[in-house]
């Protein structure tokens, strides 16, 4: 039987915070929550939860803090701050951080809570917004099962699958992991749903024939029927999935290991953040393949990647990862080199001949990319 005694902090209750929080409720713990707008935690607040006025103050008292937060920076300032979650839990307490992070972040916490007397491991969840409503997220954590066991009846009340990797940080390199495979799928779902349009086909009855042979994916069978639908809200936003594929990057150039499929999809979500798409769901990266017209009544602004481009020479996604920014040739994401003339795969409609569409940095002519190979300008 789980320990209903225990006091439940919860600290960021955004659009996968505020379910996982209310299952734990629903699962009989008294819980506390904080969030930077009060707003988001009102549903909870009104369902009973108790609302604190700072993460500080939401642990306090807690036995087990969970945080979900944006961004490694974030996570690093609810923790390791003057007034964080390691000066202000009590001794004893289990810190379980939910975000994607990074793994060197991760370790530093755990060491750091073990010094002073707390429990601390890095637990990000895969599984989507329609997973976190539902409880059945798989938990990847970086810790063992012996670890977890205080706690785990807690982890189970939102999950139906946890996997233990054993020690810190090895949790969001799990994740990174999924995260990688992740950004190939959601590249080969615009790719083949554009293909699709480009032949003339039904392309809903294309991504079905798709789902039900070896081209499969969650891409293609939860976020292509919302991108053919034209529905971009947001279960897992841009941003974070941008800031995700920088982390993965910034560990795969530490061990000289290359990864084309994600490198490709950071430039491409890269493009569609600078455009307007930031605060998107992922599926959105379908509309850089369509017209113009299309991406305007999107609310997307083709006009805002050249001012950018043209000012940031390095990328300020909070990864830690720097993206460089070099404008030579147009360079699309099958990676040759085009003339002027080239047409992407966004149509090539109304952008200007400085146009970059589809997974091209323009690069100098010395350029190495992730990939490994060396391409001539």
């Amino acid at each position: 039987m789980a320990d209903k005694n225990l006091k439940i902090a919860f600290i960021g209750t955004g659009i996968m915070g505020a379910p996982i929080a209310g299952h734990i409720m629903d699962a009989g713990y008294e819980l506390t929550v904080y969030n930077r707008t009060k707003s988001k935690a009102a549903g909870l607040v009104e369902r009973g939860a108790a609302w604190a006025d700072s993460p500080a103050e939401a642990a306090k008292d807690a036995d087990v803090v969970f945080t979900m937060v944006g961004f490694p920076t974030d996570v690093e300032e609810i923790y390791l701050a003057g007034e964080g979650l390691l000066a202000s839990a009590k001794d004893g307490a289990y810190l379980i951080d939910l975000t994607t992070s990074a793994p060197e972040l991760a370790r530093d916490i755990a060491g750091a809570a073990e010094v002073c007397g707390k429990h601390a491991f890095d637990c990000p969840v895969t599984g989507g917004e329609g997973g976190a409503i539902a409880g059945t997220l798989t938990a990847i954590i970086g810790a063992t099962e012996r670890d977890i066991e205080p706690v785990r009846e807690v982890l189970e009340t939102f999950t139906s699958k946890i996997c233990c990797f054993g020690g810190a940080g090895k949790g969001q390199a799990a994740k990174l992991s999924n995260q990688v495979a992740l950004a190939s799928a959601m590249v080969g779902m615009a790719d083949a749903l554009s293909f699709a349009q480009q032949n003339d086909l039904d392309v809903e009855q294309v991504r079905e024939m798709i789902c039900s042979g070896t081209g499969s994916s969650g891409a293609m069978q939860q976020l292509a029927p919302k991108a053919i639908d034209g529905d971009y809200k947001p279960g897992f936003l841009v941003e974070h999935f941008l800031k995700d594929l920088g982390l993965a990057l910034t560990v795969a150039e530490e061990k000289e290991l290359a990864l084309p499929g994600a490198d490709t999809a950071f430039t491409l979500y890269d493009m569609l953040d600078a455009i307007g798409g930031g605060r998107m769901g992922t599926q959105a990266i379908t509309l850089l393949y369509q017209e113009e017209a299309e991406a305007v009544a999107a609310g997307l602004d083709w006009s805002l990647y050249t001012a950018q481009h043209e000012h940031d020479d390095e990328c300020d996604c909070g990864c830690g990862h720097d993206h460089g920014h070099e404008h030579g040739g147009h360079e699309c994401a099958c990676g040759h080199d085009h003339g002027d003339d080239h047409e992407c795969c966004c149509g090539g409609e109304g952008h200007g001949d400085d146009h970059e569409c589809c997974g091209g940095h323009g690069h100098g002519e010395d350029h190495e990319c992730h990939c490994g190979h060396h391409h001539e300008g």
